[in-house]
């Protein structure tokens, strides 16, 4: 790929900038808040678009950052490119309300639709972090991100398993680890509603086992209380002539409390005086008699209602209230009514202990999203089994393409580069392995960028242009001329942002071909 012409319609401090850019070294030259930095983010714009950010992100976002000085409102570009032997134009309207891409094939005129794709595929697959992480050098920016791995990853997988791009490792693997989290969430419903209802059992159990044991209580009272009272009315039936008799003496009316031979003693003495006793002399004795007889029956009748209740009364008021309030009939029907009860909740609380250890019990849909869960995970450990594998055929080639690198742009000082899990570097010097850390900035930053270019050579089939940007602030006089010399030898398009003339002078004193544009 080659980038042609870049029309900066409306960006940043730019209004209608056309640049046109050939193949080779192409050296911008601009002092500081020239707009190096601009044409550079032009650049991935074009290519992936800008998106505003929500919120408090919007103040800091490279859509906010770059948009237009002058007129806000329209915010557009447009870059002509070369891949496949064809020209394309490539217009962008980045402003949010009207925001829009074209993409029109040169030669033919032919519109193609970046919404289905076709931009897409005119990139070959080249991403936003990868553009980043291989062939964009940004100001202080040398060490690749962290995407770079996982896009490495993922070649490797697909590489040696498809022979192309149809897999994505870290796509894969993330849909896998959301269905073991989705797996797992449901298994801990499960286990939460199971919880639920076996609390909800237990509660009823112990309300019923209250129930069963209040009513035992009851029948068992009612049941002692029977029987006493049968017994009892045993011992009444028996003793029934003798008290009745002895009770109806004892609580007769006090006008039958007089003895009959007092009465008659009193009815002879009248008689008598009445006929032996002469007249008129008769008459008043027998009136005496007889008002004597009556004072004498009264008061007996008033010591007889002041005498205490007897046995037989006690007996009576003792007995009969009791028989009339709970007969043994109505005692016998609430103890059936208990025990029946009693039955319906033993039943009960039964039922409900079989519920509960239904409940123990591993459930179809538990199994299920078990099944499911370690189903993902096997899934999970072999595809890294198997991309592990992978990634060290690749990273066996990309040492081999990395120490290549290495050892040009040092001039054979490193031998050797090795890369490490998640991006790890060491260098072998004399026959020693010394981790990247451990040595000069220079140094470490000839590192990554042979990284870089090593991970877009086995990335990317297509070779896209290099864009450097102030990438060689660290580097001495003999690193520069070694780096400088290494891309006119291995890259077709090298855009060069500086600030510094010295990769000028670097370049007229190799004898390097380039071409210089001043922003």
């Amino acid at each position: 790929m080659k980038i042609c012409e870049l029309l900066l319609k409306n960006f940043g401090k730019f209004e209608n900038r056309s640049i046109t850019l050939s193949e080779g070294i192409q050296l911008l030259y601009g002092e500081n808040e020239s707009g190096k930095s601009t044409l550079h983010s032009f650049i991935k714009g074009m290519f992936f678009g800008m998106e505003r950010g929500r919120g408090r992100a919007a103040n800091h976002d490279i859509f906010t950052k770059y948009e237009p000085w002058g007129n806000p409102n329209y915010y557009a570009g447009r870059m002509i490119f070369e891949t496949g032997g064809r020209h394309f134009i490539l217009e962008r309207n980045f402003d949010k309300y009207g925001k829009n891409i074209s993409l029109v094939c040169q030669e033919d005129l032919e519109e193609l639709s970046p919404a289905d794709g076709d931009l897409d595929m005119l990139l070959n697959g080249l991403t936003p972090s990868g553009f980043d992480d291989t062939i964009s050098v940004a100001q202080l920016r040398a060490k690749p991100g962290t995407s770079l791995a996982a896009e490495l990853k993922n070649y490797a997988t697909n590489y040696y398993v498809t022979g192309g791009d149809e897999l994505d490792l870290e796509k894969a693997l993330k849909v896998l680890k959301e269905r073991k989290k989705e797996a797992e969430k449901k298994i801990q419903e499960a286990i939460e509603e199971k919880q639920k209802k076996r609390d909800a059992i237990e509660q009823e159990m112990s309300y019923v086992w209250r129930d069963i044991h209040r009513l035992t209580e009851e029948n068992d009272r009612l049941e002692e209380e029977i029987a006493c009272r049968k017994e009892r009315m045993e011992n009444e039936n028996e003793k029934e002539p003798e008290v009745k008799q002895r009770v109806f003496d004892e609580i007769r009316p006090p006008k039958w409390r007089v003895h009959p031979v007092e009465i008659l003693i009193f009815a002879a003495g009248i008689v008598a005086s009445f006929l032996l006793i002469p007249k008129p002399w008769n008459s008043f004795v027998t009136i005496v008699l007889l008002l004597c007889g009556i004072i004498y029956i009264w008061n007996r009748m008033k010591i007889s209602k002041q005498q205490t209740k007897t046995e037989p009364e006690l007996i009576l008021e003792e007995i009969t209230p009791e028989e009339e309030k709970l007969p043994v009939k109505k005692l016998l029907w609430e103890f059936d009514r208990n025990a029946e009860e009693l039955r319906e909740k033993q039943i009960q609380y039964e039922n409900l202990k079989e519920a509960l250890e239904e409940l123990c019990e591993v459930t179809d849909e538990y199994k299920k999203y078990e099944n499911l869960k370690q189903a993902v995970q096997l899934a999970s450990e072999r595809i890294t089994e198997l991309s592990g594998g992978l990634r060290k055929k690749l990273q066996q080639d990309l040492d081999v393409h990395i120490s290549e690198i290495i050892s040009e742009i040092t001039d054979g000082k490193y031998e050797k580069l090795i890369l490490g899990e998640e991006l790890t570097l060491s260098v072998i010097s004399e026959g020693k392995k010394i981790p990247a850390e451990y040595l000069s900035q220079g140094t470490i930053e000839q590192i990554y960028f042979a990284l870089r270019m090593a991970a877009a050579e086995v990335l990317h089939e297509e070779e896209y242009p290099v864009i450097l940007d102030d990438a060689f602030v660290c580097y001495d006089e003999q690193r520069l001329n070694r780096i400088l010399k290494w891309l006119h030898q291995n890259k077709k398009q090298v855009l060069l942002f500086t600030c510094q003339k010295r990769e000028e002078e670097a370049l007229k004193k190799m004898g390097i071909p380039f071409r210089k544009i001043v922003i």
